[in-house]
């Protein structure tokens, strides 16, 4: 193998752009720490660019580029679930290390994905998958490999933390500031990925089987968006003592605890104490909390998104392949079998042929607190109706809060309560919405201490 290190990066949008200015910003850093020339050979772009440098070949032929002779690494941030796949296995298929920052792709298809690179004796590396600049992937493959990860929450969606921010500080409904942040870059013209958690959900996905050495399974993931966040319960919550994130868990499940035995993997909004890690973390911040024994609770918090943080994440991979590449030099080829572990850590931070089969729990199995909004006519003995029917289920309330009228007759009940299996809350939200007394359907927010 040569001294040099030859890239190609597909795809020349806002991450493609920004890889290509941290190596030529940071060039003689990056040669520094690995010892190589790093050259991009070759990029892949449907239209010919000017400001690229006249020694990288251009091409809109990504299968090309992907099997091409001149490129050791194939960078990957074109986007999409199809064309990303294809040239993904090209790639694989020729020998080339693959860098990825595209969760959608790998949390649908990386279980095939990862086996057939296992099949090749290849990497795909993908840090920048998932909360951009923060390095959650490594920590969690290599920093906590002695670790017994019980459960992750995380901010893991810029744009859903930036509109819920805006909505607590300063009072803006939803509608509003969807808008701004369109605006601004933080969400799509189309933004139901970032507002009905999708795009979380894929992301969570990659953390959860990293957490606990499962497979893929993005289809099992419990989705629900902000779309129906109102400013009246954002004030509410704020005067309970909590705050609303839109967030993603993963929980580990055992039958000592309540509620069945597997994993949680869930997104949705969230009252979580307001003296908690992950209720300062603001605007378009990301952060993940993880809680492992024997290390307990750490954050990992910084930008999720945008050209700088996600190039930074692109080229941690790069440096993390070359020195695979140069180990594998050094070596001779003589660990080149394709069940060879020994110079990377496994794609999903476990032996491929130790993944478990764990079962991922269905939605009416979680459990969790909750925060009711109930609105009701003032009557004597509503409280104690919905009361009794909480207590018949098993559920233990923690707190009530009666307000003010808003309508003429008519008043908002909040209560908040103590984790319960979601089967039985379902039961009894069934049976409080069938009372006369009660005149709209009854409002239901997810709570979690994170303790």
């Amino acid at each position: 193998m040569s001294n040099s290190i030859k890239l190609a990066i597909l795809g020349l949008g806002t991450v493609g752009t920004g890889v290509i200015n941290l190596i030529n910003d940071n060039l003689n850093e990056l040669k520094r720490r690995s010892g190589r020339d790093i050259i991009i050979t070759e990029v892949g772009t449907r239209r010919q660019r000017d400001d690229i440098d006249a020694n990288i070949m251009q091409n809109s032929d990504l299968m090309a580029i992907a099997a091409s002779d001149n490129v050791d690494i194939v960078i990957e941030v074109i986007g999409g679930t199809t064309l990303a796949k294809d040239v993904i296995m090209q790639a694989i298929k020729n020998g080339k290390h693959v860098v990825t920052a595209n969760k959608a792709l790998l949390a649908e298809h990386g279980n095939e994905i990862f086996a057939f690179a296992e099949e090749n004796n290849v990497h795909v590396a993908y840090e920048a998958a998932v909360a951009g600049g923060i390095p959650i992937i490594k920590v969690m493959r290599e920093a906590l490999a002695a670790n017994k990860i019980d459960w992750l929450a995380g901010i893991i969606n810029g744009t859903g933390n930036f509109i819920m921010t805006e909505m607590r500080d300063k009072g803006r409904p939803f509608a509003d500031v969807l808008s701004e942040a369109q605006e601004l870059g933080y969400a799509e013209a189309d933004p139901t990925f970032d507002v009905e958690g999708i795009d979380a959900a894929h992301k969570l996905a990659l953390l959860a089987s990293i957490a606990f050495g499962i497979p893929l399974q993005f289809d099992k993931v419990y989705c629900e968006g902000i779309t129906g966040i109102t400013l009246q319960d954002v004030n509410y919550a704020e005067e309970l003592g909590y705050r609303i994130k839109h967030l993603g868990f993963a929980v580990r499940r055992d039958s000592e605890k309540a509620g069945d035995a597997g994993v949680e993997l869930r997104v949705h909004p969230t009252l979580i104490p307001q003296d908690a890690l992950l209720a300062n973390v603001n605007g378009v911040k990301n952060a993940v909390l993880v809680n492992s024994h024997p290390l307990g609770q750490t954050l990992y918090c910084g930008d999720g998104a945008g050209a700088g943080a996600t190039a930074s994440a692109v080229m941690a991979d790069v440096m993390d392949l070359i020195r695979v590449l140069g180990s594998k030099d050094s070596n001779d080829q003589s660990n080149s079998d394709q069940n060879n572990h020994g110079h990377h850590v496994p794609h999903l931070a476990f032996i491929p042929e130790q993944l478990s089969d764990t079962p991922i729990l269905r939605a009416d199995q979680m459990v969790t607190g909750y925060y009711l909004r109930v609105h009701a006519y003032d009557s004597p003995g509503v409280l104690a109706d919905i009361t009794r029917i909480l207590s018949d289920a098993g559920i233990n309330i923690d707190a009530i809060l009666q307000k003010p009228a808003h309508k003429v007759g008519q008043v908002p009940v909040i209560i908040l309560t103590l984790p319960v299996v979601e089967s039985q809350m379902n039961l009894a939200i069934e049976k409080i919405e069938k009372l006369e007394t009660i005149t709209d359907k009854v409002v239901r927010i997810r709570l979690d201490e994170l303790a």
